[in-house]
Parts: structure tokens; sequence; C-alpha cells
């Protein structure tokens, strides 16, 4: 009879610290050891990847934890062949765990003669015999759509939310949450709500792709210490003009809390130069040693979150359950003091 007293869990090679932590966090759930199952990743020589999955998984409820950032072709090749080794290898439920959707930015077109590469890709998933989703801060929710399976979209919100209360104790009143597009005011606004904090809005507009012609805040954040909120920071441009912006209309200071930490190009030295005080983001997308070492950045864990989803999943319960704040409090006892 095949063994399905525990979930068992592999990996890519994307954000492998993340997925240890996820184990490590489900070992402390269990009772007992929870490691990942042995398997090998590798690549030919002209970088075809190759999978091996050294142990049985006949019956087996398998979670893959992989991450499709930077390089992101290489790490959704990695998930898919995982998920084929996997289906061919008779494992019962097949469940892809990516802390970070890559191409989710192509979820429409934009003109004409252009891809919806976030639909393709999900194609691609459901094909390599993925029968399941679980994923944090998709950049559009609609792209749940996109998938004729379950797709469960965690929030970083909450943990977020935990966080402002712990490092802005006793000055909460002061705290403004800042929407730094018209497109993520909903995201805004649910941070908002659960810090009890008002919510503002900075305008910008283009000349053309990549240039911003000119930015316009919404709201009056004079004497406010403003948080701005986001699924991810690229090139950290905007953000970083952003901050320059609400200074300039009256801020005290500007604090940013973004999901993923995308931080390609110069978005570390913008940020290390930049007038914020701070830019708190995720580990869904393993950190390089220059954004660890960066003075004003820092990472707040997901494996909690990420290891209990995986147990309600498992065992048949609420994933919704930690959309709450309330819910992720005793879950993340030790990491918050509040």
């Amino acid at each position: 009879m095949p063994s399905t007293t525990e979930p068992k869990m592999i990996s890519g090679t994307a954000n492998l610290p993340l997925a240890n932590a996820i184990t490590r966090r489900m070992s402390m759930h269990r009772g007992r050891n929870v490691g990942l199952v042995d398997a090998r990743v590798e690549r030919f020589n002209d970088q075809e990847i190759f999978v091996e999955v050294y142990e049985n998984v006949r019956g087996e409820d398998m979670f893959i934890i992989q991450s499709t950032s930077r390089p992101a072709n290489d790490n959704l090749m990695e998930l898919l062949i995982i998920s084929d080794a996997l289906r061919r290898s008779s494992a019962s439920r097949i469940t892809a765990v990516i802390p970070y959707f890559g191409y989710a930015r192509q979820d429409r077109r934009t003109k004409a003669r252009t891809p919806i590469s976030a639909k393709l890709v999900a194609n691609m998933l459901v094909e390599a015999g993925i029968e399941r989703v679980l994923t944090l801060d998709l950049h559009a929710a609609q792209i749940q759509g996109f998938f004729d399976i379950p797709v469960d979209n965690l929030y970083a919100s909450p943990i977020f939310a935990l966080d402002i209360k712990e490092q802005f104790k006793g000055a909460l009143e002061d705290v403004m949450v800042v929407s730094p597009d018209v497109g993520g005011v909903a995201r805004a606004r649910e941070l908002a709500k659960r810090i009890n904090a008002p919510l503002s809005i900075v305008d910008k507009r283009r000349e053309k792709p990549g240039e911003i012609a000119e930015m316009t805040v919404i709201g009056n954040v004079t004497g406010k210490k403003c948080i701005i909120v986001d699924d991810m920071c690229d090139t950290a441009g905007t953000l970083c003009k952003a901050a320059e912006v609400l200074l300039e209309n009256g801020a005290s200071e500007v604090h940013a809390y973004i999901t993923h930490g995308v931080m390609s190009g110069p978005a570390v030295e913008r940020v290390t130069n930049s007038v914020m005080k701070s830019l708190v983001i995720t580990d869904s997308i393993e950190p390089t040693e220059a954004v660890k070492n960066a003075p004003n950045i820092r990472i707040l864990p997901t494996a909690p979150m990420f290891a209990q989803a995986i147990l309600n999943i498992w065992s048949g319960t609420s994933v919704s359950s930690l959309f709450e704040t309330e819910t992720l409090e005793p879950i993340y006892e030790g990491v918050f003091k509040t």
C-alpha cells in the first residue's frame, strides 16, 4: 500500500533555502523529521535539464517547490520536467508550490500581435501533470481563471501587517499606506484596512514605455510615515521616484513593502541610494548577496505560511483562513513579538 501519512516535498533549484525552510517548519508541525525527496536536477553541456527522483513516490501526495524567477525559462522548465517525472512515477497528486509566478505580468494583450504568456504558462503546467497550484500575490488575481485546476493565491499583506505593527509600534496613527499606481489600489487598500490606516495614491503618467513623465500624489501625506505597497520590485525606478515625490509633498519618511523582490539590474544600488528608509521584501525569490547586504533592505520569511498552507491542502482544510492576520499571528510567533 502507498504511504500517504505525510505530504512529500521536492524542490527545484530556484529557491532551495526557502524549500528547506518550509520542510523545517513542516517538521515542527508534524513532530517528526520532514525532508525534501532525494532527487537530482542537472544540466547537460547544452543546458538541457535532466531530473531523476531517487525515492519511491507511487501513490504519494507530492508538492513541488519552485519559483519561476530569474532565470525564468530555466526554472519553469525545471518545474515542468520535475512534474513529468513524478507523473510518470505514479504520484497520486502533484501540487506546484510557486512562491513567485513568473510571466504573470503578461496577463493580457496590451497591443496588437502580442501574446498572453501567463495563459500559455498555465496550459503548460496543466499539461505537465500539475493538478493544483499554490502561489503568493499573483500580479493579477484574474490569472487564477487561466487555470482549469484549483489555484490557491496566498497574500503577503497579513505578514506585512504583523511587521508594520511591530516596526511602527506606538506610531501607527502617523502611518499612511500608499499605492504606487492606480492599478495597485486594491492591494494597498487591503493592507490599509488591516492596520487601520488611511490610503493615498501616486498617479504616474508615461510619455513612452519605461519613462515616467509626471507623478501626482492623490491624498494629503503631510507629516505621514508613508508605506508604499506593491506586488513586485523589478528595477526599482518607479519605486524610488515615488518615494521622492512623497517626500516633496510633505511625508516625514517613506518605507516600502513589496512581496516579490525581483531586483533586476541597478535595483539594489537605486534602493540603497534612495530616500527610502527601508524596503521590506519576502523570500519568495532567493535574495542575492547584494540584496542581503543592502543596509536598508529587510527580508520577511514566507516559510511558516507556505508550510501551513501545504498542510491544509494535504489534510483538506481551509487555505483561505491564512488570509487573516489573526490566523498567521500564532504561526509567526517568535518572528513578530506583537
